[in-house]
């Protein structure tokens, strides 16, 4: 199996605006982008939410087209364009069959569901609205940007809690590794309504882990290396090893950060995702080293893994070691090895 994946292209969709270079301004800088959640639908002040306010779909395909879309798969099917287009892949020339997309989605199609039951609840089956259904599962996203974008290859999603980005990218390097696509694009997606809000608040996660919610699209294009040099892509970064476990068991917690983390002294910039920062067990196994963390900037989310990585990778320099660490109350766990540039 092929171990050689290689990072093309990405794109990213945020509270910091649409595309990378605001993604890396963000980052730079370190101001927090979050804004406050109206105390009407928080029903408390001091709430933050990420909203994606500068993307509108009707900037990149007409309106009328973008109607039919749940705002989840509209930024799905706008960053998978960015990122082929970054990898500088033409949809017409490209293998279709060998090309796929593999999400990580939290709350995708939950605007959808809400609009749709609530027209059951209301009406009754006359109340049902058959243009909504199928953008009410958290795989229409993936499978909106796979038919709009011509992808026939793989496509899963995955949802992971906090992780649900980080499962992508395995599976997607599982299908390269195994010969079962030469392109796979991979990351995560996700939105906030103010439905979450209020169901964060009558559960009393509004300030623990429903606090500081963000939505957007966060995509890398991962290609087999032999594949990105036949065509002579431009390489933007290498995918070393994957470690991950499910959960850290009571008493045996050192035990696990020391599967996860093994000691290295080649990293040089840790990213921290989900709820990595409040994992002290893990912070306690992590190298000395410049740390990033997108949540406080543009908001976290089960599926903002990906704008994590993305940042990862716009951060490192030319063959310098990163590691993306990323975690979810009681698991499961993560650690992805990049390294920015080619490694040739």
């Amino acid at each position: 199996m092929s171990t050689d994946i290689v990072i093309t292209g990405m794109a990213a969709i945020s509270a910091a605006g649409v595309g990378l270079d605001p993604l890396r301004k963000a980052v730079q800088e370190g101001k927090s982008l979050l804004k406050p959640i109206p105390p009407e639908i928080a029903g408390t002040d001091g709430c933050l939410w990420g909203k994606a306010d500068a993307f509108k779909g009707g900037d990149f395909m007409p309106p009328l087209k973008a109607r039919k879309f749940d705002r989840c798969s509209l930024f799905a099917v706008v960053a998978a364009g960015m990122a082929l287009k970054d990898a500088g892949i033409d949809r017409a020339s490209m293998d279709a069959e060998r090309t796929g997309i593999v999400l990580g989605c939290g709350f995708g199609g939950i605007a959808n569901s809400e609009a749709f039951l609530r027209g059951y609840f209301t009406s009754g089956a006359e109340g049902l609205s058959p243009v909504l259904f199928p953008n009410t599962v958290p795989n229409a996203p993936a499978s909106n940007a796979s038919i709009e974008n011509g992808l026939k290859g793989p496509n899963v999603t995955f949802v992971q809690r906090f992780c649900s980005a980080e499962s992508a990218v395995m599976m997607a390097c599982r299908f390269l590794q195994e010969g079962r696509a030469d392109v796979v694009l991979a990351g995560g997606v996700d939105e906030v309504t103010e439905t979450m809000i209020k169901g964060f608040r009558e559960v009393g996660q509004l300030k623990s882990h429903g606090a500081g919610f963000g939505e957007g699209a966060g995509i890398l294009v991962l290609e087999r290396g032999d594949h990105a040099r036949s065509r002579k892509a431009m390489i933007k970064g290498t995918v070393g090893g994957i470690r991950t476990i499910g959960r850290l068991l009571p008493g045996r917690e050192t035990e696990g950060a020391e599967v996860l983390l093994p000691k290295d002294s080649d990293t040089t910039l840790v990213s921290l995702s989900g709820t990595a920062a409040a994992e002290d067990v893990f912070l306690a196994h992590l190298p000395t080293v410049r740390r990033i963390e997108t949540g406080p900037l543009i908001g976290r989310s089960l599926g903002m893994g990906g704008l994590a990585m993305a940042a990862l990778v716009l951060s490192l320099e030319e063959r310098a070691a990163g590691l993306h660490v990323a975690a979810s109350p009681e698991g499961p766990y993560y650690a992805i090895r990049i390294r920015g540039g080619s490694p040739d």
